[in-house]
């Protein structure tokens, strides 16, 4: 059969995910980080919340690729001791979650993951008193880490959940870039067992991802371009309005209004 049969074909479908797509790349590039968790929110409007986090999966593995030669070896060792366990941990539940949870669920947790991540970017915006820098500790870090893990799963929006953990730590900025990035980039090639025991990797999923895979390093250079010369406030913005309408509808989906 050909394979036109098997690929998307929904224009619309391409009008949400090539941005989407985008987006991911710029913030993996380093450019306004955080934005990656727009694709599955977006994307997820149009078909089932894990087709659509099957179809980003290998995109992203492939945009794993640059920031784990770039920052490998450079992380905390301290932290990624406690964090890494935990998040394959994390990932085993989310496994057994995804197989029973059905797309309406899957939906509602999307949505309800996008419009938290947007709240806690909000209140952490408007915020300018300092404190003195958490300490280090194995229960915090292994119960965030454990839910970044989880959620990963669900729909690649791990970056929230270990931020609470991490961020407070202040680690020096390419430490935590480093822990971040290879924490998530093991994470994500770690994902991949599951994903195709669960049945996600069909032909039309992967014919898609395959058709906007050739966006990854693009989105990616974009990111490293944008570095210093465009002020990520604008960007932040965008994306805060995008996840916010798209956490709305696809909360109201959930809950089928």
């Amino acid at each position: 059969m050909a394979i036109a049969n098997y690929l998307i074909t929904d224009p619309l479908f391409y009008a949400l995910a090539v941005p989407a797509v985008l987006i991911t790349g710029i913030s993996k590039g380093g450019f306004a980080s955080g934005g990656g968790n727009l694709f599955v929110p977006a994307v997820a409007l149009l078909i089932p919340a894990p087709q659509a986090a099957a179809i980003c999966l290998p995109i992203l593995c492939a945009m794993d690729i640059a920031g784990l030669r770039a920052w490998w070896g450079r992380w905390s060792k301290r932290e990624m001791r406690v964090i890494l366990p935990s998040g394959l941990l994390g990932i085993a539940i989310g496994a057994f979650a995804f197989g029973l949870m059905t797309d309406r669920a899957i939906k509602l947790m999307v949505g309800g993951i996008a419009l938290a991540f947007l709240a806690r970017s909000l209140w952490l915006a408007r915020g300018t008193a300092t404190s003195r820098p958490a300490r280090p500790s194995v229960g915090r870090g292994g119960f965030w880490s454990a839910v970044s893990g989880f959620t990963s799963t669900i729909a690649h929006a791990g970056g929230p959940p270990l931020a609470v953990y991490l961020y407070p730590l202040r680690l020096e900025r390419a430490q935590l870039a480093a822990t971040t990035v290879v924490f998530f980039g093991m994470v994500n090639y770690v994902k991949l067992l599951p994903y195709a025991l669960l049945g996600q990797f069909s032909l039309s999923n992967m014919l898609t991802s395959l058709a906007l895979m050739p966006l990854a390093p693009v989105g990616v250079r974009l990111g490293v371009w944008l570095q210093g010369r465009v002020s990520d406030r604008l960007f932040y913005r965008l994306i805060y309005v995008l996840l916010g309408a798209t956490g709305l509808k696809l909360v109201a989906d959930g809950l089928g209004f």
